[in-house]
């Protein structure tokens, strides 16, 4: 029973500092997609185990991340296909 505790508050902990990495390395998309998606699977199983508001600070860190690299690659691809036309 114990252990089972102790892995739960382990698992919402990496969730937000995954979420954390992910928004820090925007920038670098193969280092801040993969630990978004981590954040995002890690927060959601932690929640609901435990409802912990850590687990979900974790899950909406790793939505943040995804969401500014999604964004950063949209407006390169932008840029650069504007720059082509004119």
């Amino acid at each position: 029973m114990g252990e089972n505790q102790e892995n739960t508050s382990v698992m919402h902990i990496a969730s937000l500092v995954l979420g954390i990495i992910s928004i820090v390395s925007a920038v670098f998309w193969y280092l801040s997609i993969p630990t978004g998606i981590l954040a995002i699977v890690l927060g959601i199983k932690s929640a609901k185990r435990t409802g912990s508001k850590i687990a979900k600070a974790g899950m909406i860190t790793g939505i943040v991340g995804l969401s500014l690299v999604l964004l950063l690659y949209i407006g390169m691809l932008g840029l650069i296909f504007l720059s082509n036309i004119y």
